[in-house]
């Protein structure tokens, strides 16, 4: 029989430390994430001239306003690179709930056809964007 090995004391390793994205419009991003991530739990960490940042225990997330030499090419989810971000909260009411008020909000809702199940079946979620058109997912912890 082989020996048991002992876990090495936890560490942060392989946990996301933070993410950041560049915008068009800093002020229109932050009157959003501002509300989104509130309603996660994220907490305002930084702010400066050309951006902010929300933080959520050892997570934060950093938005920052684009050089105008790079706003014109825009943001497409489906080019090489960032396609979309997925938070989860506590259960599928909070899904419906937030749901509501993105759309009171006028957040596009993506895959109204198939919403709360465009991620299929056992997915609970809803997928709408954020003003550059970042795909952003709410998934429901009790799924």
């Amino acid at each position: 029989m082989g020996r048991l090995v002992e876990k090495p004391p936890a560490t942060r390793t392989g946990k996301l430390h933070h993410l950041e994205i560049y915008v068009s419009d800093l002020d229109r991003s932050q009157e959003f994430w501002r509300w989104l991530l509130k309603l996660l739990g994220y907490t305002l960490y930084q702010q400066w001239e050309h951006g902010f940042s929300y933080r959520l225990e050892d997570t934060y997330l950093v938005f920052v306003q684009a050089s105008s030499e790079h706003e014109a090419a825009g943001y497409d989810r489906r080019r090489v690179g960032l396609n979309h971000l997925a938070f989860y909260v506590e259960s599928r009411q909070a899904v419906d709930d937030i749901t509501d008020l993105l759309r009171k909000r006028g957040a596009t809702i993506l895959y109204e056809d198939r919403h709360p199940f465009a991620g299929g079946p056992d997915h609970y979620a809803v997928y709408f964007e954020d003003p550059d058109r970042i795909k952003v997912e709410l998934v429901a912890d009790d799924n």
